[in-house]
Formats: C-alpha cells, sequence, structure tokens
C-alpha cells in the first residue's frame, strides 16, 4: 500500500509538471482548448474563457489522478467503485463545459471533487492528510468563480469545510476504515501534503499565466484603439481636406463655363471637370477599400495569379498615365496560390496604380514587371519599374496614412497604407527598395 501512495504521488507530481510545461505550448494549448470547450465554440469574454480553461485543467487533473489510483487498487471491490463513479462525473464535467453549460460543469467539478475527497478521507486517519485536498477544491473554487459569482465559491468552501468536520469529527463514512502504521502514516501524510502543494501550485501558475496573457492582450488592445483614434483623427482632417478640394474645383469651373460661348473652350473645361470627378470618385473607392479591409472576414479560394494581375492590368491601362508603359508577368500561367482574392486585388491595383502615376515620362521602355518566387518560409510577390523612384529618408513614411512626398503628388495618400493594413490581414509584409531616377520594387511575403 505504501508502494502504491509513492507510486500515485510520484506520477501525479510527473502529470502536473507535464500540465505546467506544456501549457507553454501553442500546439498543446489548443489541444487542451478542443478538449474542453469544443472545436468550433467560441467564447466572447476572454475572463469567462480563462475561468473555463481553469475548470478544465483542474478536471483533467483530477481524471489522470483517478486513473492512476485506480489502476493500483488491490482487488475489484468499492474503492474501485468509487473511482469509476468519480471519473464519470468529472467527464461529464467537461462534456458540460463543450456544451457550453459553463457553470453547471463548475457545479459539477466542485461538488465531484469534495463528494470523493471525503469518500476516501473519512475511510482513513486524520493523520494522513487526505483532508488537505479541501484546501485545493476551495482554492479551485475561486479560481473559477469572478467577483460576480463569489457567492458560489464561498458556498464550496463551506460545503468543503463542512465535509472535512464530517470526515475527521464523526464515524459516518462509505467505506470501510483502513488502519495504518505510524510510520505508514507519515509517509502517507508527507505524499499527500506534496501532492496537494503541487495541484495548488499548478492551479495558481496557470492562473497567473492566463492573467498575463489577459494584461497582455489589453495591452495589444489599447494600443490598436490609440492608433485607431490617431487614424481617425487624420481621417476625418483628410477626407474633408480632399472631398472638399475636387468639390471647390469642380464648383468653379462650372462657374467659369458658364460664361463660355466657344465650344472647343467649353470642351476643354469638361475634360478638368471629368478629371476632378475621376479624383474624387477614386478616392471614395480607396475609403471603401478601407473600410471593407477592416471588418470583412479574410477569405480563402485558389487564385490564378496570372489572371488576376491580367485582371488588374485591365482596369488600368486605358489611363492617360499608362499609354507608354510595358507591363510584364515573369511567371507562368499555372501559378496558384490560397488567398483572399479581393484583397490581393486591392494590393495590386493599389502598387501598379502608384507605379502607373509616378513613372517617369522621359525614359524609354517604360515598364511594371510583376515576378515571384516559392521558398520554405512562403510565397514572394515583386512589383517593380523604372519610375521616378523614393528617396531614402521616405521609405517608412510613405505607408503612412494620408502621407505624401510632396504638395505635387497626384494621390490621395492612402494607397499604399491600405496595400500594407491589407497584407496584415492576410499575414503578410511588404518591403521597399528605391532609388531616385531609377525605379522602386516593393516585394510582398506571404506565409506559408
Amino acid at each position: 500500500m505504501v508502494y502504491d501512495q509513492i507510486f500515485i504521488s510520484a506520477i501525479a507530481q510527473f502529470v502536473f509538471s507535464l500540465q505546467s510545461n506544456f501549457y507553454e505550448n501553442m500546439s498543446f494549448k489548443k489541444i487542451l482548448r478542443q478538449m474542453i470547450v469544443g472545436e468550433n465554440r467560441y467564447i466572447d469574454s476572454f475572463t469567462e474563457y480563462k475561468q473555463v480553461m481553469l475548470s478544465g485543467n483542474f478536471t483533467l487533473i483530477a481524471m489522470t489522478i483517478l486513473i492512476i489510483h485506480g489502476l493500483v487498487e488491490d482487488s475489484i471491490d468499492w474503492p474501485l467503485v468509487a473511482h469509476v463513479v468519480s471519473f464519470l462525473f468529472f467527464g461529464f464535467s467537461i462534456l458540460l463545459h463543450r456544451m457550453g453549460k459553463h457553470i453547471l460543469a463548475n457545479y459539477t467539478l466542485l461538488a465531484t471533487s469534495n463528494l470523493t475527497v471525503y469518500v476516501f478521507a473519512s475511510s482513513e486517519s486524520m493523520q494522513t492528510g487526505s483532508s488537505v485536498f479541501f484546501i485545493v477544491i476551495t482554492v479551485g473554487a475561486f479560481a473559477f468563480y469572478n467577483r460576480t459569482n463569489k457567492i458560489h465559491a464561498v458556498m464550496f468552501g463551506v460545503l468543503s469545510f463542512l465535509l472535512f468536520c464530517l470526515c475527521n469529527f464523526t464515524d459516518v463514512r462509505i467505506l470501510a476504515w483502513r488502519d495504518y502504521t505510524p510510520e505508514i502514516l507519515t509517509l502517507i501524510a508527507t505524499i499527500n501534503f506534496g501532492t496537494a502543494l503541487i495541484a495548488s501550485s499548478v492551479l495558481v501558475s496557470l492562473l497567473i499565466k492566463m492573467n498575463q496573457e489577459s494584461a497582455k492582450q489589453l495591452c495589444e488592445n489599447n494600443k490598436l484603439l490609440a492608433k485607431t483614434n490617431a487614424e481617425l483623427d487624420s481621417f476625418v482632417y483628410s477626407t474633408s481636406h480632399d472631398l472638399r478640394a475636387p468639390l471647390s474645383s469642380l464648383k468653379g469651373l462650372i462657374n467659369i463655363a458658364d460664361n463660355v460661348q466657344d465650344i472647343a473652350e467649353l470642351k476643354y473645361y469638361l475634360v478638368l471637370m471629368k478629371g476632378r470627378v475621376d479624383s474624387m470618385n477614386s478616392f471614395i473607392n480607396e475609403i471603401t477599400d478601407y473600410s471593407r479591409n477592416n471588418r470583412k472576414e479574410v477569405g480563402k479560394e485558389h487564385v490564378n495569379l496570372k489572371e488576376l494581375a491580367i485582371e488588374v492590368w485591365e482596369d488600368l491601362k486605358f489611363s492617360p498615365d499608362a499609354t507608354n508603359i510595358h507591363f510584364e508577368m515573369q511567371f507562368e500561367d499555372t501559378v496558384d496560390l490560397i488567398s483572399d482574392k479581393s484583397r490581393l486585388k486591392v494590393i495590386l491595383s493599389n502598387l501598379i496604380s502608384n507605379a502607373i502615376r509616378y513613372h517617369e515620362r522621359r525614359k524609354e521602355n517604360q515598364y511594371i514587371r510583376l515576378c515571384h518566387a516559392v521558398s520554405g518560409q512562403g510565397f514572394y510577390l515583386k512589383v517593380e519599374d523604372n519610375g521616378q523612384g523614393i528617396a531614402d529618408e521616405y521609405h517608412q513614411k510613405i505607408f503612412d496614412m494620408f502621407y505624401r512626398g510632396n504638395e505635387s503628388s497626384k494621390g490621395s495618400g492612402l494607397g499604399l497604407y491600405i496595400v500594407k493594413e491589407t497584407l496584415e490581414k492576410l499575414s503578410g509584409r511588404i518591403s521597399l527598395d528605391s532609388k531616385p531616377g531609377i525605379g522602386s520594387s516593393f516585394t510582398l511575403s506571404f506565409p506559408k
């Protein structure tokens, strides 16, 4: 019996150690989450998710100890029946979590834990220290329930205390009484205390780790909120300016056209008006792309890269600035990738339209070239041109919202910002290699 207790304690400590160490591993955490919560279930509140995971981990530890303890039972008797019944109730607690009934699952877990400890502690001397597990259960109860439900934790703490008194100060018991020698009592008490201490430490450790994750998530949310507020201020100011400017210009052109009698001159002003309308329409489309990228879920579909590139070029090649530009695609017709097609189109459209807008008209053999490469890390797409190029000091700034290199810039300052934000949705990155007067090369990298 003593060796059985030592064996149980050693295995239990090993299990607790695995539980604590592997929790840091993302794949193990994912397996635990699917086991406890369910693969297709989502818990909105991180606080509730944390409490559910703590409860589930506690349940799995209890089930593991029951299995080990049951395997070393001397015979098929009432103690083994108690193990099986307790194990089934613990399993039912996990099932309730998977069904989304988390409060009922905690009730089942804590009630089963209390009764299981009582059944075994009431059948042996108080000196074995089995009653110390009532403390572990009470610690778990206060970890599982938040401030609004502390009455439940107090209730189970009181239940643990009452069962402690019942098993140590009365003769009420379910299993037959088990006698031990003084030496064995000391050893069992040490084992029970050590196991309870480790179990409590693991439980508190998991709670601290989850609180750290919660704090980290809060910091990230605060940074995102600050970024969103700053972008909103810039967005409101720049949007009002960029929409008002073409409208004011259009209004002025209309006033001038009212007093023009010459048809040729009138047509000239109509062309200018059309340019202002096109500019405003382009800006509104960019705002729409930005809004859609923030709100739309990321899709996954097979995308033929060459077909997508041709589709983008067909939309842009008839603009006046694209007349003398040669568009090249240096990849096979069969290059496919799994990604969000609409977002990829937005990225390519912005990069290619920028290359058209800032091409170098005095150069011969103007081109926009698309290349691709695949490595063990992922997929790479390069958009390069021999246009005006960008000075080194602007390489980081050009991806900021509404940034323009100078007052004569034709764009809204949203294009490259949208490219960067859209790539982040696809877990991608963008890098720039550019020299003034030589050209620019934007490299997009996507994870495999």
